[in-house]
């Protein structure tokens, strides 16, 4: 965890020196275009990687029966055999983190004295990741606002559902507080469970801190420590239309934001946040579990000599007919001398 947590406040320290020394054109303009670059060429890289790893046979994931005789009920959703229900299953594991909704978790404890594993229902880790990711969509579609001139009427309707509490002014959105509360449960369940922490990686820890600031920088910079929107939507439109403007007078705060926002996308391609692309490339995911009706044959298997019964029988018909075994052949009468 110190690691990632020295790693983030040095990208703290890099947006909040560098705006501070006047490097704006380097840290909004430069970073960010570079760090486009960098996520839609390794994000595409890592698809096609995984894309052309083959798969030859059937290994899916399965948590219920699979279909095989008519008078035993088969789980179509959580061994599906056909097309549809592939869908279907990917459908909700995307939507709804249906895998996830199963989790559970183990204890030892002690009963009558005699030490046990207990196991139960564990649906915390589902709720956090389920208001995280939505929160997280939510805010992706609404800051489309930033970088469209007219606004589509779509944005205007997500907006209006996200602030309907109607709060405050700037109006207060929902998920500006969820993502933030997510973020802090999931920072905590990463911390005060003894056995996630105990396999927790810089690389997790630094994923979440990512996410934590640019989570925190983005509520600062619209309730906090405000900034010009009509002038950082002039500057965002001018970096999407490759004709960038002058970012001067925008404040430290957006430029901390943008460079934990570029941070995140160089850092996006090579971590396990890849796992928004590779659900969809996960053979234990997207293949049908019907190996009781198909045979998957390795396509590059060498071709094999196979050495027949019949043919050991013939090899070996006097020795065995000698050790009283089975055959299917007798062993033709010896001719007298």
């Amino acid at each position: 965890m110190t690691i990632a947590l020295v790693a983030s406040l040095i990208i703290l320290a890099i947006g909040w020196v560098g705006s501070a020394l006047g490097l704006q054109y380097l840290l909004g303009v430069v970073l960010p275009l570079a760090a486009a670059v960098v996520f839609v060429v390794g994000f595409i890289w890592r698809v096609v990687y995984w894309a052309k790893s083959p798969v030859p046979f059937a290994i899916p994931t399965v948590g219920g029966q699979q279909k095989s005789l008519d008078w035993i009920k088969p789980s179509r959703l959580d061994a599906p055999w056909t097309r549809a229900a592939v869908i279907g299953r990917m459908a909700l594991e995307v939507l709804t983190f249906r895998s996830l909704f199963r989790n559970t978790n183990a204890e030892r404890t002690t009963i009558d004295g005699v030490p046990r594993i207990t196991y139960y229902s564990s649906k915390w880790i589902w709720v956090f990741a389920l208001l995280f990711h939505y929160s997280m969509l939510v805010i992706v579609l609404r800051h489309a606002r930033l970088f469209l001139e007219p606004v589509p009427l779509w944005v205007t309707v997500v907006e209006f559902v996200d602030g309907v509490m109607q709060i405050g002014a700037p109006r207060f959105y929902m998920t500006d507080a969820f993502i933030l509360l997510a973020l802090v449960l999931l920072f905590a369940r990463r911390l005060y469970s003894q056995k996630v922490r105990y396999i927790s990686l810089p690389a997790d820890w630094f994923a979440l801190f990512l996410l934590i600031g640019i989570a925190g920088s983005g509520v600062c910079m619209r309730y906090i420590d405000k900034i010009d929107i009509a002038k950082a939507k002039e500057f965002i439109m001018g970096l999407a239309t490759l004709h960038p403007v002058s970012p001067a007078g925008l404040g430290n705060i957006f430029f901390i934001h943008v460079t934990f926002v570029s941070a995140l996308l160089i850092y996006f391609p090579f971590s396990k946040l890849m796992h928004m692309g590779g659900v969809f490339l996960s053979p234990t995911r997207n293949m049908k579990a019907d190996t009781r009706q198909e045979r998957h044959v390795n396509p590059w298997n060498p071709p094999k000599k196979y050495h027949t019964y019949a043919e050991y029988e013939d090899d070996f018909r006097d020795a065995m007919a000698e050790a009283g075994l089975p055959l299917e052949k007798q062993p033709e009468p010896k001719a007298d001398a």
